[in-house]
């Protein structure tokens, strides 16, 4: 079945969309639900799969959690509750021996003696009278033990010591649930009346054939049955032949070779930490998971932190491997950008690795991002070549950088079919006149005037003051070595790949060379940012999210891509960044990018300088400041003097009087000294932004206890 574009994504577009290395491998027989030890059954999926999910604030971990009150209980120490619960008690049996035996009078007894008949009273009723009266006698001591009670607290003790707190420290016994409400059963399917397709699912999933990625992929390809992307027909047939196997990604993986991360495929999260248990964060977060997916990283995200602060393990890695996830369920496509060896997973977990340098690369990279538009191809590649070059205030040098090669593109491509390559294009922008005069003599015999006046405009521009040709040739020089000339091709003898792929569910790995390369490299991260972001905004199909990952973007952050990241979100689209420290950016694009950019992470290890960037951006809240003053007391009289004196002589302090005073003050919720020296190693304080505008506050998150 065609799931959603996958099952026919490598026959589209062949020229531009590479096929996944090597024939598609069959699993195994799935013998391991997530998060469960090897079981014949499918017991430990079925378990998984009606683990409660309840809605929960953005970032948390919604797997089997417990929502917690918003504002922190007033929380007595053990050792005062239980204490003053027992001097509660020791009182109220004091009490009530006292009265009983009639040390204290008989004025308790006043209501009885005037409310009761005077036989019961004068105990002529027998039995009935005596029984009253201790029943009055009970209620009394009740009252007593009932308000001596309240103030010891015994309910709090009754609750934090008694059997709620037995029930809550016990295991939730595996009920399984009613047919209505259980996941497993497939109701979506049985009301749209494919029953026997529900059947199968769940005969499938009982059998232990089915996984999470499974159960992932066959409801995306429901949600394109009900969209009326694909007939009810088609998607039957596939479930009743194929059943858990039905619909499969075009690589023929239902899994990834191996996980690190926790992962939970029914709301999309992917567990990156435990929010730390401390007071700056609010109370609701503490002690909770901390999870991203799609809904937040549609906002993108910058993770900032110096070398060795985990933003690849800890950060990078596990989102990619979420989205490599949702990419063999047919959700996401996902383009990641490193360096070789950067720690991105291995080979196995991508449909396509470009590497780009290596002769033993399979896959070339697209330079013009597979359009055949000069304008918008020549605006992508001025944007990669001198993007860092430009003002970061709107000017007309990133024009004028885009008009100079449209002058070259259009008219080439209009005599060869096809855009330069490299050597042809840095031969044009020096102004070569072999390949210029080819290029006007061709124009000419095919009477191309338009074209002609085109390359007339820059021709004479070529050797005047302020021409960027020269600055263009030099940038086109880094990709003009020996170690790249069997990339960029554009004459068809290669297989590149451009990211109009995109359309489907690809999953993909660019090595940069950053040995020796570190320009280029730059360059070309630049260039996938700019298709990236070129490409998303014109999908069809815009229920696919995209997201790009940059595991280092120093030099990418420029001014036309800080706009590009603006746009991602109406696109279901996003990118994640990292930077080893803000002043890989622009100064000028430091605040916007940490305004464009939803989801912001600070590592240990920054620096008093970026975190006051984040400090600015993160602002101030409202709290609550206690002053408090200590006065000393002067006595007036001899018996004052002489007490103070015997506290002087016993605490070695003079008598003091203590004065508090509460009022509002406005402070910042994380300070710049505090990010750079209050974040413990291992630890990061993120926000997050989801795309429906919801907010969660810094939150101080621990990355090395990802949870169980």
């Amino acid at each position: 079945m065609d799931s959603d574009g996958t099952h026919d994504a490598r026959g589209t577009h062949a020229d531009r969309v590479p096929r996944p290395a090597g024939p598609p491998r069959v699993p195994p027989r799935p013998t391991q639900a997530p998060g469960g030890p090897p079981r014949p059954d499918g017991s430990a999926f079925l378990s998984w799969l009606r683990t409660p999910r309840p809605d929960a604030a953005p970032g948390v971990w919604r797997f089997g959690h417990r929502p917690r009150p918003e504002v922190e209980p007033e929380q007595i120490p053990a050792r005062q509750l239980l204490s003053g619960a027992l001097i509660a008690f020791l009182c109220g049996w004091l009490l009530c021996s006292l009265l009983w035996n009639g040390y204290l009078g008989g004025f308790w007894q006043w209501p009885w003696q005037v409310l009761a008949p005077e036989s019961w009273v004068l105990g002529e009723a027998g039995a009935v009278g005596g029984a009253a009266s201790y029943i009055y006698s009970g209620l009394v001591f009740f009252g007593i033990f009932a308000f001596l009670g309240k103030i010891g607290r015994w309910s709090e003790v009754w609750r934090r010591y008694g059997p709620p707190a037995w029930r809550r420290a016990a295991p939730v016994d595996d009920r399984p649930p009613t047919p209505e409400e259980d996941p497993a059963q497939w109701n979506a399917l049985r009301a749209a009346g494919a029953v026997d397709a529900a059947e199968r699912l769940g005969s499938d999933a009982r059998a232990g054939l089915m996984r999470d990625v499974d159960h992932a992929r066959i409801t995306r390809a429901w949600e394109g049955v009900r969209s009326g992307r694909h007939s009810l027909a088609t998607f039957t047939g596939a479930v009743l032949r194929e059943g858990a196997a039905a619909c499969l990604h075009p690589s023929g993986d239902r899994d990834l070779p191996g996980r690190l991360a926790q992962h939970d495929l029914v709301t999309g999260q992917v567990r990156l930490g435990t929010t730390a248990d401390d007071p700056r964060n609010p109370y609701a977060y503490r002690g909770t998971g901390m999870a991203l997916g799609p809904e937040l990283l549609g906002t993108s995200l910058l993770a900032v932190g110096p070398a060795g602060s985990g933003k690849t393990g800890g950060v990078v890695w596990p989102l990619v491997e979420s989205l490599c996830l949702h990419a063999l369920a047919g959700r996401a496509a996902v383009v990641v950008v490193g360096a070789a060896g950067a720690g991105l997973g291995p080979v196995d977990a991508y449909d396509v690795v470009v590497r780009v340098g290596n002769p033993e690369s399979v896959y070339d990279i697209d330079l013009y991002g597979g359009t055949t538009d000069p304008d918008e191809a020549a605006a992508v590649l001025a944007e990669a070549l001198v993007g860092d070059l430009a003002d970061p205030h709107p000017s007309g040098e990133s024009r004028r950088s885009t008009t100079v090669l449209a002058q070259l593109l259009g008219p080439y491509r209009a005599v060869y079919g096809r855009f330069p390559s490299v050597p042809e294009l840095r031969q044009l922008l020096d102004g070569a006149p072999g390949p210029l005069g080819a290029l006007r003599k061709a124009l000419t015999d095919g009477g191309q005037e338009s074209l002609l006046r085109e390359l007339d405009a820059r021709e004479r521009q070529l050797g005047q003051p302020g021409d960027l040709g020269g600055v263009l040739a030099d940038r086109v020089a880094l990709l003009d070595r020996p170690a790249f000339a069997g990339f960029f091709d554009t004459s068809g003898q290669t297989r590149p790949f451009s990211l109009r792929a995109l359309d489907h569910p690809v999953r993909v790995r660019i090595d940069l060379p950053q040995r020796g390369h570190a320009d280029a490299s730059r360059i070309l991260s630049r260039l996938v940012l700019a298709q990236f972001a070129a490409s998303v905004a014109v999908r069809e199909d815009r229920s696919l999210f995209a997201c790009l990952v940059l595991d280092d973007a120093t030099g990418v952050v420029t001014p036309e891509a800080v706009r590009g990241i603006q746009r991602l979100r109406s696109a279901n689209a996003g990118v994640v960044m990292t930077l080893r420290t803000l002043d890989d950016a622009p100064r000028p694009l430091r605040s916007p990018l940490l305004g464009a950019i939803g989801c912001r992470v600070a590592l240990s290890g920054l620096t008093p300088w970026d975190g006051q960037d984040f400090a600015e951006v993160w602002g101030k809240e409202w709290i609550e400041a206690r002053d408090v003053t200590d006065r000393q007391i002067i006595a007036e009289t001899p018996a004052g003097k002489a007490v103070h004196m015997l506290r002087r002589v016993i605490t070695g302090n003079a008598p003091t009087a203590r004065a508090v005073t509460v009022r509002q003050v406005e402070r910042e919720r994380w300070s710049a000294s505090e990010l750079a020296h209050a974040v413990p190693p291992g630890h990061a304080v993120l926000s997050l932004t989801s795309v429906r505008g919801e907010h969660a506050p810094p939150l101080l998150v621990d990355l090395r206890n990802p949870g169980n």
